[in-house]
Formats: C-alpha cells, sequence, structure tokens
C-alpha cells in the first residue's frame, strides 16, 4: 500500500499549485480563495504564509529571485525577500467576474496561466503565454476551467486540463518555434464520469503525467501512450494538483481543498506527500 504522509497541517479552503523551488530547497503552494501565498521547507520544517491582495491561482519561482504571481486581474511579481522590491504588475486585465486559476512555466522560461469565471460558465477562461517583458498571447480563449498545464522532458509535447471536458490534452510543440505554440490537440486520456475531474498536473522523468482528481480521491499516473499505471489513493476527496520535490525530486506533493464539502476530512485543505512515488523534473523558473 503507497504510504500517503501529511507534509503540511493546513485548513486552505482551495489549497493548490504545488512547485518545488530548487534554488530555495521548498515548496511553494496557494490556497487561493484564502488569498495566500505558502512555501514549506521539507529539511527545516520552516514555514511562510504571504497574504495577496487578490485571489492568487499560482506562484511560480523568477530566475533572478522572488515570485511571479497569477492573480485575479492579472500577472504580477514580487522581489526576493529581503530585496525591498515592491510588487508591480506585468500585466493588468481584471476582467468581472474572472479569476486565475492554474499556471506553469515553460521550459523557456514563459508562464502559461489561466482563468475561469467564478460561476465556471463554459468558454468564459482563458490560456495565455505571457513572457518576462510582459507580452501576453492568448493560446485558448474558451475554457471553463483552466487548470493543469506541463511539458514532457524533451520540451515535444504539453498537456492540459480544461476540467469539465473529463480529458487530459495533449498537443505538439516545435523546439524551433519560439512562441512554443501548441499543435493538433488531441486526448491522452478520459476520466469516466464518476470518477472525477482532472486538476492539476505534472510530467515525470519518464514522460508520464500525474494527475490529481478533484471529486476524485486518488491521484493517477499516465503513460504518454495514454495508459493508465498507477493510482494513488487518497484520504481527502479533492485533491488538487501535484509535484515532485524535494532534493532528488522524488517525493510526491499534492495539495486538497475543504472549500464545498459540508464534513471535510481532517487532512482536507493540508499538503500530502507520497515519499519516493517516483522522479520528477526540474521544472524552469520565469525567465526574469
Amino acid at each position: 500500500m503507497t504510504a500517503v504522509e501529511v507534509a503540511v497541517r493546513e485548513y486552505a479552503a482551495l489549497g493548490e499549485g504545488p512547485t518545488w523551488d530548487p534554488r530555495e530547497q521548498r515548496l511553494i503552494w496557494v490556497d487561493i480563495l484564502g488569498s495566500r501565498v505558502h512555501t514549506y521547507d521539507p529539511g527545516t520544517g520552516h514555514r511562510t504564509v504571504m497574504v495577496t491582495e487578490q485571489h492568487v491561482g499560482a506562484a511560480k519561482p523568477r530566475a533572478g529571485g522572488g515570485l511571479v504571481v497569477n492573480l485575479r486581474d492579472g500577472v504580477g511579481l514580487y522581489g526576493p525577500r529581503g530585496s525591498g522590491e515592491a510588487f508591480r504588475w506585468l500585466h493588468r486585465e481584471p476582467v468581472p467576474g474572472r479569476r486565475a486559476n492554474d499556471a506553469a512555466v515553460a521550459p523557456d522560461g514563459s508562464l502559461w496561466c489561466g482563468t475561469m469565471r467564478y460561476d465556471e460558465a463554459p468558454r468564459g477562461g482563458t490560456l495565455s503565454r505571457i513572457t518576462p517583458d510582459g507580452t501576453v498571447r492568448t493560446i485558448l480563449d474558451d475554457v471553463a476551467v483552466s487548470n493543469g498545464t506541463g511539458w514532457s522532458p524533451d520540451g515535444r509535447l504539453m498537456y492540459y486540463i480544461d476540467s469539465p471536458t473529463h480529458r487530459i490534452d495533449v498537443f505538439d510543440v516545435d523546439p524551433a518555434d519560439g512562441d512554443q505554440l501548441p499543435l493538433n490537440r488531441r486526448p491522452l486520456a478520459v476520466i469516466p464520469d464518476g470518477e472525477g475531474f482532472p486538476d492539476g498536473l505534472t510530467v515525470d522523468a519518464d514522460g508520464c503525467v500525474w494527475v490529481a482528481l478533484w471529486d476524485g480521491g486518488a491521484v493517477r499516473r499516465y503513460t504518454p501512450d495514454g495508459d493508465l499505471d498507477r493510482v494513488i489513493e487518497l484520504p481527502v476527496r479533492r485533491p488538487t494538483a501535484c509535484a515532485f520535490g524535494g532534493a532528488d525530486l522524488t517525493d510526491l506533493y499534492i495539495t486538497t481543498a475543504r472549500t464545498g464539502l459540508t464534513a471535510p476530512h481532517p487532512m482536507s485543505g493540508s499538503v500530502l506527500v507520497v515519499p519516493g512515488a517516483g522522479k520528477g523534473v526540474p521544472q524552469a523558473a520565469f525567465a526574469i
């Protein structure tokens, strides 16, 4: 039986977006509805919490230190700790009724940021690519709940989830394309009705895709051919995303949510960890 442990005991309303920061040797994650960015150092147990002024869909490390954050009204930058660098907007585009959701940094250091409407209306969300100079290009403009995004180890495939579709989609990427635009969208795997909704994902060193199942109480691993080859059952109903971390990138961290549950499990809202679950791939930092 797979050992599932509590890494961080927390009561997050909507824990999301675990990301390993190799520079600081820490896990970064957010509570979207709590407007909080959390960090956790598994070596020392040290934790920090930063409150943002808006709902925060994701927080990722910057190459120069600090964080890039996907906020309700756009993408902003925080400087390194102790730098005195004030928060600034990189791109601000408020849309009434819409908020940020999951985001990921591509191999080229650009940020791919998702949005969704609070009411989860179809075609109300987007997936956009933003570069360090603030240039934004909308890649998809017809999504409902933009969620997990990731790339194969060689950068030639991009995986993406619009949760209500029940699909994990895969695109081709031409590494010679300076914009890294995804082409030839097709399903990698479909989650059957009643087994949960695919949420956040991560890609391991074998090119397999790990996906958290909202309302499915599990994380699943799919091969590059779309075959289901592993299921990790969890004690919580609403896992949201997963990422490999630790010094050797072998521990699988899983964020979870309490929102919408009348009787949440005591671990709901905490960050779980499966030690030695696999082998992750070092993630790029936002290139600024």
